[in-house]
């Protein structure tokens, strides 16, 4: 068996450091770095580029609101056609900063509250859509599983890949918990590595009543920001190992 595990990773900003990407990127098989809007400046990416190279990670564009002062999960009601543009507009400026290092971009996971809001939203998701499928139209388009983004992904004709997450919990409709409740991130290693394979094992999801929700998973993704990211991945790995998963880029899971 296999799996993809991305990370939300290049968060930093200017002389503001924001988790340890170094060792985060030896443990995940992609990476989505921030694209300048949420987090990340220019110099970041780059740096970024060059961890996910030197690891053989595959690169992916992590687009989200502009929105500094928020870390991007704040959400905001624009016109799809400008959603659509900024999407673009950040996809676009990684894509040159990775050419410039001799990397491709080969996927785009939108960040924070843009993700939650085309998780429901038809008209987000596909303006998202739309934005990925200008860039490049062979980009993967990485959606939460059962979300209205597998649906514009479906209906552009972009391959989708379905995400759950490593270090975040459920409700009994298959949607993460509101980062309001103090329950909604999963902050111990175990307790992460048991809902992954569980994921990756059963083909679902299990809620925080037990419900399972069917998925079929391609990708999980751990948050690089979270202080505890590198020790849940720590056990990810060992529980995947131990189960007889392998982590591999996300290209290859549509080999």
């Amino acid at each position: 068996m296999k799996v993809n595990i991305n990370a939300d990773i290049g968060e930093s900003y200017g002389k503001f450091v924001m988790g340890n990407d170094d060792e985060l990127m030896t443990m995940i098989g992609s990476a989505n770095i921030a694209c300048g809007m949420h987090a990340g400046d220019p110099t970041i990416m780059v740096r970024t580029v060059r961890l996910a190279l030197d690891n053989q990670v595959s690169i992916g564009a992590h687009p989200g609101f502009n929105d500094l002062w928020g870390f991007g999960r704040r959400q905001i009601r624009m016109r799809p056609l400008d959603l659509e543009y900024l999407v673009t507009y950040q996809i676009g400026a990684l894509q040159a900063l990775a050419g410039s290092q001799g990397a491709k971009v080969t996927h785009v996971k939108p960040h924070g509250a843009l993700n939650n809001m085309a998780h429901d939203d038809i008209d987000y998701a596909l303006a998202i859509g739309r934005g990925i499928k200008a860039a490049d139209p062979d980009l993967i388009y990485v959606a939460n599983a059962g979300s209205r983004m597998t649906e514009a992904g479906a209906q552009l004709d972009l391959r989708v890949a379905n995400e759950a997450y490593v270090d975040r919990r459920y409700d009994d409709t298959g949607k993460m918990l509101s980062r309001e409740r103090g329950n909604a991130m999963i902050v111990d290693p175990e307790m992460a590595a048991k809902q992954v394979i569980g994921i990756v094992e059963q083909g679902a999801i299990t809620s925080v009543t037990g419900r399972k929700i069917p998925a079929n998973v391609h990708t999980l993704c751990i948050h690089g920001d979270e202080p505890t990211a590198v020790p849940v991945m720590r056990a990810v790995r060992a529980g995947l190992a131990k189960a007889g998963i392998e982590i591999v880029p996300l290209p290859a899971m549509f080999n």
